[in-house]
């Protein structure tokens, strides 16, 4: 029996990236910019990890490829996309056409298109040490390293016949290369001949081994016959294949590459594979890419993916938006939380004047309700209509005044303009943007005079002490963080921040075993007037 720390989680969005290194981000980056929900699940098996730095990436150049990566998916989580980490075992097709991706964890995502960012594996040839030393002092394109490596001793061991496609780049990075034809590969002598007659050594032999000097860098590569040529860099072609096994489901069957070297996935021009609503983008499709061809590789397909989902929404009678349909489902099972009000609210209100007040993300409605019992005049707002059908069932039961309004924090004047006295986000999933309209949007509906109160869990004990497999479906850093209100605010004349500190969680919900610490964030708008207005990095949203 498993003893994951989270119990199974099924998730709704519009597409599931499966892969998080360049394609993926890219093409995520890109979706998300045209309003879909983005889920990218990465494993962090990322074919660039054993590099030190990263070449020929125009902008980047040198910089750490896990800078990179953790650059884009700051920038990609700015927009809403959620990362997460974990590996995905299989994808399948629903009755309804929706793919269904199921994670080791024992989670699963469900979406309207799915991407294969996956990415190839490298197979490097059964020879000593090679794969201890790969991406350091062995390497296998003359694009990446090869300038740092130039006038060197470079030892090109050719395992098969497009071995020798590199060899007259890595001819004029350095006079001093070696190429050894390891074992009985076929080679065409008149193709020898020619780099002979251009200075490069060639010795037919096996290769058996690599010796190292006292800091672990290679100083020679030893062959059968126990000669030793010196080297400062080895170079191997690698085989390759595409870890496509999680789609053998859906059909898709890698395909030979020209070259011999392995398998790679076909796509038309737009990046589709021939599984409908399937695509796939960045070195799984081209192997010649680097990582910045993936990245636009997968920016294209991302916006591929964009116009096929236009086109169905185009078309349909009605398509509830990708982040009501998770949390619809997601509320459509048995109760998920205590329902009881969350300790914090109930700390920091009570001594408050009852008069309008605003519960922003209200869920099954425990906040509302409690509210409601304090003589507060409540709009419990959510963007999930069957969490608010439970609220308004439930306050018409017990007599209380309590009015649902359904809204996406993140829409434009999403709620009404200073017109509560108090606003309460108590741990609300809001989506980032990157012009800050869900912190505005709050800020926008406190009165003056009035009081906005946002809580959210500590995630930083979670993020160190569970493993990808007890992780939930989650991604915190995909919304909205109590930090981001508390900067947004500093500084600010029309606002006094009189609580901003972490504290112990008060007891009432049922997730206080996975968080024990809250965030919390009390402010008092002083002033009337756009509270927004030049907080967000503009005199608009939108402001550039």
């Amino acid at each position: 029996m498993s003893d994951r720390t989270f119990p199974p989680i099924e998730r709704r969005c519009d597409v599931a990236v499966i892969g998080g290194s360049a394609a993926g981000l890219a093409a995520a980056l890109q979706l998300a910019g045209q309003r879909r929900s983005v889920i990218v699940i990465d494993d962090g098996a990322s074919r660039d990890a054993p590099a030190e730095r990263l070449h020929g990436y125009l902008g980047r150049e040198g910089v750490p490829p896990a800078e990179i990566l953790a650059t884009g998916r700051e920038e990609a989580r700015s927009y809403g996309v959620e990362v997460l980490t974990g590996h995905v075992e299989r994808i399948t097709r629903m009755p309804d056409g929706r793919f269904r991706a199921e994670l080791a964890s024992g989670h699963s995502i469900i979406a309207r298109r799915a991407l294969a960012a996956i990415g190839l594996v490298d197979e490097l040839p059964d020879i000593g040490d090679l794969d201890q030393h790969w991406g350091r002092d062995v390497i296998h394109s003359p694009f990446g390293r090869g300038f740092e490596v130039r006038d060197g001793r470079i030892v090109q061991i050719v395992t098969h016949p497009g071995g020798l496609r590199t060899t007259e780049l890595f001819r004029h990075l350095s006079a001093q290369l070696t190429v050894v034809l390891h074992g009985d590969v076929p080679v065409e002598e008149a193709e020898v001949d020619v780099l002979r007659a251009s200075g490069v050594a060639v010795v037919p032999g096996f290769v058996t081994g690599l010796t190292t000097n006292d800091v672990g860098r290679i100083e020679a590569v030893r062959l059968a016959n126990h000669d030793d040529i010196d080297a400062d860099t080895v170079v191997v072609t690698p085989r390759f294949h595409v870890r496509a096994e999680p789609f053998a489901p859906l059909g898709l069957q890698p395909a030979s590459h020209p070259t011999g070297l392995g398998r790679f996935l076909e796509t038309d021009a737009t990046g589709a594979t021939a599984v409908p609503g399937l695509y796939a983008a960045g070195n799984a499709t081209d192997t010649s890419q680097q990582l910045l061809q993936a990245a636009a590789h997968g920016s294209q397909v991302g916006a591929a993916i964009s116009w096929s989902l236009a086109h169905d929404d185009s078309r349909a009678t009605a398509q509830p938006p990708s982040n009501q349909a998770d949390w619809d489902h997601r509320y459509s099972s048995d109760q998920i939380w205590s329902g009881n009000p969350n300790g914090t609210l109930v700390h920091e209100v009570t001594g408050l004047t009852p008069r309008r007040a605003l519960d922003v993300g209200a869920g099954e409605g425990a906040d509302a309700l409690w509210l409601a019992e304090q003589g507060w005049k409540v709009t419990a707002s959510d963007i999930s209509p069957r969490a608010l059908d439970h609220v308004s069932a439930v306050a018409r039961h017990r007599g209380l005044p309590v009015e649902c309004h359904r809204a996406d924090a993140n829409a434009l004047d999403a709620f009404e303009s200073a017109a509560f006295e108090l606003v309460s986000a108590q741990y609300a999933s809001i989506p980032r943007t990157p012009d800050g309209r869900g912190i505005h949007n709050l800020l926008n509906a406190v009165a003056p005079g009035g009081t906005l109160l946002v809580v959210s869990h500590d995630r930083a004990p979670s993020r160190t002490s569970l493993d990808s497999a007890h992780m939930p479906p989650f991604d915190p850093d995909a919304y909205l963080r109590v930090d981001d209100f508390a900067t947004a605010l500093a500084g600010s004349v029309g606002w006094d921040i009189e609580v901003h500190d972490k504290r112990l969680r008060p007891p009432g919900a049922a997730s206080a075993s996975h968080h024990v610490h809250d965030v919390v964030l009390r402010a008092r708008r002083t002033t009337a007037g756009d509270p927004g207005r030049g907080l967000l990095g503009g005199d608009h949203l939108g402001a550039s």
